[in-house]
């Protein structure tokens, strides 16, 4: 709201041809329904509720392969649920027709796991792009800008250069200057501490929480990194055999009693998840009875 009040003051664009009409918000950002999801044979989600709310930093959780990154993309439209229904500020996206789904993206940030710069633009480039893409603000506004979330990400000083010319830390964070350029309601983020220096890592958190709590959004995190995550997390939720086992507050997940919770939180070998993959009898392989 404070952008679109300094956008009016001083460029004289109207609120409605930025943000099309103010809503009454509801508690939660994103609502999720009775989701299943399966690829083939393969169960992602079954049957799966979860309530995202709005303005906190939000941390989803699990072993490898249990459907995080899975949950953004539903959450994003990119694929679509087997039944059940995802509403994102009140609006369920499985029925949202092609157009209301291409106005409703503009609500949304994302910062994908590698960055995903355009590798032929230039760092100012790449964040005026959503800029250019989904508005037709003036140049001048559009300048204004780009360099205003390049300094919020400590990188102003960086536009001019390509991404062949950045660190991985510096093109994680340019991405993020992007993700925010439409001052989206909410960002997903999605593992983004994963190949990051502790230095680089430290940054990026900081990032997540401060920009969560300066421009009054919601966050979306999707990692594995237990203390980086728990470090700014509002509320944790634990993602395992398609299903929320876990949910709460970092330290109420740090204390639970639950196998499949302590067994993540705690990064125990073995329990539920278990070491050792399914086989044959030990004996069996070692008296050469089963074929391999």
């Amino acid at each position: 709201m404070f952008l679109l009040i300094i956008l009016h003051l001083f460029y004289g664009v109207s609120y409605s041809s930025i943000k099309r009409g103010v809503k009454i918000l509801s508690a939660n950002i994103v609502e999720i329904r009775g989701l299943s999801f399966s690829r083939g044979s393969k169960v992602i989600f079954d049957n799966a509720s979860l309530d995202i709310p709005r303005g906190k930093v939000t941390a989803i959780m699990g072993p490898s392969g249990c459907g995080k990154t899975t949950l953004l993309r539903l959450i994003g439209a990119q694929i679509s649920p087997d039944t059940g229904s995802i509403s994102v500020q009140g609006k369920d996206i499985t029925k949202l027709s092609n157009k209301e789904l291409f106005r409703m993206r503009r609500d949304m940030g994302m910062l994908f796991q590698s960055g995903a710069l355009f590798t032929d633009l230039s760092v100012y480039e790449n964040v005026a792009f959503p800029l250019r893409e989904h508005t037709d603000l003036p140049e001048s506004m559009i300048r204004d800008l780009v360099l205003m979330k390049l300094q919020a990400v400590g990188l102003r000083g960086a536009h001019t250069l390509m991404p062949s010319q950045l660190s991985g830390g510096m093109s994680r964070r340019v991405a993020l200057a992007r993700a925010i350029a439409l001052d989206p309601a909410f960002i997903m983020y999605d593992e983004p501490f994963t190949g990051q220096d502790p230095i680089s890592m430290g940054v990026i958190v900081q990032l997540v929480r401060l920009l969560n709590d300066a421009l009054k959004i919601s966050s979306i995190l999707v990692s594995h990194d237990i203390h980086e995550t728990i470090s700014i997390a509002d509320n944790v939720f634990l993602i395992a055999n398609g299903k929320v086992v876990g949910a709460g507050s970092p330290e109420e997940l740090m204390d639970s009693a639950d196998p499949w919770v302590r067994q993540f939180m705690q990064g125990l070998p073995d329990g539920p998840v278990p070491f050792h993959y399914p086989s044959q009898s030990y004996s069996d392989d070692l008296w050469g009875n089963v074929e391999c």
